[in-house]
């Protein structure tokens, strides 16, 4: 296609998108594009069945992914083999590529990757921290990404579950938590405070810290696998999208995330406790979009009583 002249009218009002917290005006066109490109999939990405690139989230920092294993038939497969095949070719390819925290699983039995917190269920039941946390480090990030070391700099990390269940989930925090202000986010998740972060050398001493604290605590941490330190635990808790965005935006997997018990075996990272993500607000974020309550009233104003888009607010 060749564009010999680009025409404009005159006094014309231009549409604009505003990118944010979701849901934005974007949101509807993740939900077209999910719809749209739901059949491609397997023929795309050979072994994927599904993929969700989660809103809630700001769509390109969470994908959700469900495949399957099928290297071994002839013996039932007891760890993650096709899935890591098939999360590379996610991360090289489109969009997708895009995606900076990508959790897979499989099996028959695996939820659909749009229900977020059955699947984060089915993941954290299967989930073995020593073994299926897969990082890639000092690669590309999406643009509009703030938590990487700068722009469309920063990492990646996978998340491959698969097998029957290694743990039940926890509906209760542990006593141990008591002490740090603790919430209960859900099945296998708890958010806890954590100081207002100043640098990565005191993160460091810090996420220490947390490890010699709950390290004489497996056997009482074993149903709880995942624990988000935050400003605002309270705030992180109050919903399934607060956890979802505050988690997954505000964290550089290579910097941000930590273990209780954590090791390195032949260059792979894992912990034998629960996986620690470091949530909390860094100097180099964007600041937090603050609505404005008089220009809010004023646009409200329109959709509300006789308004002129009454109704469709």
């Amino acid at each position: 296609m060749r564009v010999h002249q680009v025409y404009a009218r005159k006094n014309a009002i231009w549409p604009f998108t505003v990118v944010g917290r979701p849901p934005q005006e974007d949101t509807s066109f993740g939900k077209l594009i999910h719809e749209i490109t739901g059949d491609a999939i397997p023929n795309e990405i050979p072994g994927l069945k599904e993929v969700h690139a989660v809103d809630a989230s700001g769509v390109h920092p969470l994908l959700l992914a469900v495949g399957s294993e099928r290297y071994t038939p002839y013996n039932p497969a007891a760890q993650p083999s096709e899935l890591l095949t098939i999360a590379n070719h996610i991360l090289g390819t489109g969009q997708l590529s895009l995606a900076k925290f990508l959790w897979i699983t499989g099996g028959d039995d695996a939820p659909h990757a749009h229900d977020v917190e059955a699947f984060f269920r089915y993941m954290l039941e299967r989930i073995q921290p020593t073994r299926d946390i897969h990082f890639h480090t000092h690669t590309s990030i999406d643009t509009l990404d703030y938590s990487g070391t700068s722009l469309n700099q920063g990492s990646k990390v996978v998340f491959a579950a698969y097998g029957p269940p290694v743990r039940t989930l926890d509906n209760r925090l542990p006593e141990v938590l008591g002490a740090l202000n603790a919430r209960w986010v859900m099945p296998g998740v708890a958010a806890i405070k954590g100081l207002a972060f100043t640098n990565y050398t005191s993160a460091a001493e810090e996420m220490e810290q947390l490890n010699q604290l709950l390290s004489p605590h497996l056997e009482a941490l074993k149903h709880l696998p995942l624990i988000v330190i935050a400003d605002d635990p309270h705030e992180v808790s109050a919903t399934l999208n607060n956890f979802l965005w505050i988690t997954f935006t505000r964290c550089n997997p290579s910097h941000d995330m930590y273990g209780v018990q954590p090791s390195v075996e032949y260059k792979h990272w894992g912990c034998n406790g629960p996986i620690l993500i470091d949530a909390r607000i860094k100097p180099h974020h964007a600041p937090v979009l603050e609505k404005d309550p008089e220009i809010e009233n004023r646009i409200n104003r329109f959709f509300t009583g006789n308004g002129p888009l009454a109704g469709w607010g």
